[in-house]
C-alpha cells in the first residue's frame, strides 16, 4: 500500500491513477468537441459577415435613393424611374448574392465538421 503523502483518503489514493487515466481520455474527448464547436463559430461568423454585407447595400441604395430624390434641381419623372429601376436591380443583385451564401454555409459548415472528424 501506498504511503499518504498530503492526508489523503487511502481510496482517493488509490485512485490517483484511474483519475488519472480518467483526465486523459476526458480531455481527448472534449478536444474534437473543442473543434466542432470552432467549426460552427467559423460558419456563424461568416454568415454574419454575409448579413453585414447585405446590410451595407440595403444602406449604400437607401443613400443613392436619396440623392435621387433630393436633387437640387427638380428631377423629371423618368429620372426618378431610371433611378428607382437601377436601385431594386442593385438590391435584388445584392439579395441573389444573400442567398447564394446562405445556400453554400450549410455545406462549408458540413465540410468543416467532416475535417474535424
Amino acid at each position: 500500500m501506498k504511503t499518504n503523502p498530503i492526508g489523503m483518503d487511502t481510496g482517493m489514493m488509490n485512485a490517483n491513477p484511474m483519475l488519472a487515466w480518467w483526465q486523459e481520455q476526458w480531455m481527448k474527448g472534449a478536444n474534437p468537441m473543442a473543434q466542432m464547436q470552432a467549426a460552427w463559430m467559423e460558419s456563424l461568423a461568416d454568415a454574419m459577415k454575409f448579413e453585414a454585407q447585405f446590410l451595407m447595400a440595403i444602406a449604400e441604395t437607401g443613400q443613392e435613393m436619396t440623392e435621387c430624390l433630393h436633387n437640387e434641381k427638380p428631377a423629371t419623372a423618368e429620372e426618378v424611374q431610371a433611378c428607382y429601376q437601377k436601385l431594386v436591380k442593385q438590391v435584388t443583385d445584392a439579395q441573389h448574392t444573400r442567398m447564394e451564401h446562405a445556400a453554400q454555409l450549410s455545406h462549408d459548415f458540413r465540410k468543416r465538421l467532416w475535417e474535424e472528424i
